[in-house]
């Protein structure tokens, strides 16, 4: 299916915009981070938990900036925050005031998912598998 021209510009923003988010995450993944090592810890999966997670977004970073790709990396971005924002509303909380986030990292995650699914909601018919089948094909 070929995007309008308003569609594919509103999909390279949001892609950018997830991407960023995501990336800039990484360095305090990666580095063992007083912030992420208490997410994780509090959710018993430090440092196994963490470091995964900063795999899958870097892998979902890179698929949303490759054309080929951009659906699987917003399904992937979309899944791993899902898990992100059920850990912070059932076991973190919005805010982590023990580390000084007044509900940013809880806001970003909102930013990423409403993004990554507006990236899915606009390119419905290229997400692999069942894209076609369920939203029909593009004339």
């Amino acid at each position: 299916m070929e995007l309008s021209k308003k569609q594919s510009l509103a999909s390279w923003v949001l892609q950018v915009v997830v991407a960023v988010i995501l990336l800039q995450t990484l360095f305090f993944k990666f580095t063992g981070a007083v912030e992420s090592v208490y997410i994780f810890s509090t959710l018993g999966a430090e440092p196994w938990g963490r470091i995964g997670s900063g795999v899958i977004e870097l892998i979902a970073s890179v698929f949303l900036l490759l054309p080929r790709t951009v659906t699987l990396g917003a399904l992937l971005a979309l899944g791993t925050i899902s898990g992100a924002l059920f850990a912070h509303l059932t076991r973190l909380g919005i805010a982590l005031t023990a580390v000084g986030d007044r509900g940013e990292l809880f806001a970003l995650a909102v930013v990423v998912f409403v993004a990554s699914l507006g990236i899915l909601l606009l390119r419905r018919r290229q997400i692999p598998i069942i894209g076609e089948h369920l939203f029909g094909r593009s004339a």
